[in-house]
């Protein structure tokens, strides 16, 4: 418990100090502007150094790629941790005015809150807006803030059904294609085997979002400082009436994710299910591999049987402001993300955002072993083509995730209705928002 507070302590001084950064009337609202990439095209000939601050796998075989693919540019590759521990850093160098990287890794949930203080370059002046058309239109909304593009996406996580096909099987129990036949094959698993369940979920506030995503909740909606925050808007609450039957009921493995014990769960049949974006092969094929050649990939259920489906991850790399080799920071982004680093990126089990790549044959048609030889790329990216439109996160996102466990936390934990949970985290956050110099309002 201790740890936990001192993390969600991090996540509200890393928030407020973010805040604080735009109290002076940054806006995300400026006029929008327009260039080319010729400066970029001179920086990477002319050469320079810049440091890049990423965990992606992929990261240092891009970074030896791209060097050797322009020999007069040196790359400092740093990993300065993952989730708050990358974003705290991030915002501590800012804020101290020097010491931040060139580009930084940073997830779409995220970069709303570093674009609004004015920490990051707008792309758009070096004619990156061209780009649009490569990128599926969930990936590229992620990068957009305002009238600002703040990255290109690196990656898509478009939701599925991973699922123990040997599990499903044993029990006679069919993929299903709605929630309400996700619930009853729950039900039917565990009165077979009461040690076993359908999924686990104990409360995550990314999974949370991204359902109401999916079932076409719109709950976060910003314009400049002005946010307005509905999380019993109709998506949500479609949301809540279905998954409150798997939480009240008892339908749910409370074993916690990204344990130990949970990934054993998953590769002896304990878990016979997950709902996740379409990064999790390769945690799967790393992780869990005693369930090489049980488990399969299906479309997410749907509320009506037609297919939608919702993001869930992701991440883009964006230029800081404070780099002293803006266009020659732009030039390694292009690369990592519009360029010859994707293909490094897919080698390593990462999900494109780009079209070309989610279409090409060799992607979509790729036998994958671990999963028996089904070709599962071609369920996902339909899935990536499926994706609801419209969602967009709150300018506190990271805040919000860290008080998510003291407010619909709490209705897993006491397996109560989910609206209570929503009602509290709303507002939390409403509360919070305006505290922190927002005008956040219900509706």
């Amino acid at each position: 418990m201790i740890r936990r507070h001192r993390r969600i302590a991090a996540v509200a001084a890393l928030v407020t100090a973010m805040v604080a950064g735009c109290s002076s009337g940054t806006s995300t609202n400026q006029p929008a502007v327009t260039g080319n990439q010729d400066a970029v095209d001179a920086a990477l000939q002319a050469g320079g150094t810049i440091t890049y601050w990423s965990w992606t796998p992929s990261g240092q075989e891009q970074v030896e790629a791209f060097q050797k693919e322009y020999p007069k540019v040196k790359v400092n590759l740093v990993n300065a941790g993952t989730g708050n521990d990358h974003y705290t850093k991030l915002q501590n160098v800012i804020k101290a005015g020097s010491g931040a990287p060139d580009v930084a890794q940073i997830e779409y949930q995220a970069l709303p809150q570093f674009a609004l203080t004015d920490s990051l370059v707008n792309l758009d002046q070096y004619g990156f807006g061209a780009f649009e058309k490569d990128y599926t239109a969930s990936t590229w909304a992620s990068v957009k803030v305002g009238n600002g593009l703040y990255g290109l996406p690196q990656d898509s996580g478009p939701m599925a059904l991973f699922y123990n096909k040997e599990v499903f099987d044993k029990y006679s129990i069919a993929v299903p294609k709605t929630w309400d036949e996700y619930i009853a094959a729950a039900k039917k698993l565990h009165a077979a085997d009461p040690t076993k369940y359908i999924t686990a979920d104990i409360g995550n506030a990314g999974f949370t979002t991204s359902m109401i995503w999916q079932a076409g909740g719109h709950p976060f909606t910003t314009d400049g400082r002005n946010v307005k925050i509905n999380l019993a808007d109709p998506g949500a609450k479609k949301w809540t009436a279905m998954w409150d039957q798997m939480v009240q009921g008892k339908l749910l493995s409370t074993i916690k994710d990204w344990s130990d014990d949970w990934y054993r769960a998953m590769g002896d049949g304990t878990i016979a299910s997950l709902i996740a974006g379409a990064w999790f092969p390769g945690i799967l094929k790393e992780s869990v591999p005693g369930g090489a050649g049980k488990w399969a990939v299906a479309p997410l259920p749907t509320y009506d049987g037609k297919p939608v489906t919702a993001e869930n991850g992701g991440s883009t790399q964006s230029v800081l402001k404070q780099s002293p080799n803006q266009a020659l920071a732009a030039g390694f982004v292009r690369w990592l993300n519009n360029g010859n680093g994707v293909k490094l990126f897919l080698e390593s089990d990462g999900f494109p955002a780009t079209k070309a790549d989610l279409a090409s044959p060799a992607f979509v048609d790729e036998a994958v072993p671990y999963f028996g030889g089904q070709k599962i790329n071609q369920v996902l990216t339909q899935a990536a083509n499926d994706v609801a439109k419209g969602w967009s996160y709150l300018p506190y996102q990271l805040y919000a995730n860290s008080i998510y466990n003291d407010t619909v936390g709490k209705s897993y934990l006491n397996t109560t209705a989910l609206d209570t949970g929503l009602a509290d985290w709303q507002k939390a956050l409403i509360d919070y928002g305006n505290q922190q110099g927002f005008t956040v309002s219900a509706g």
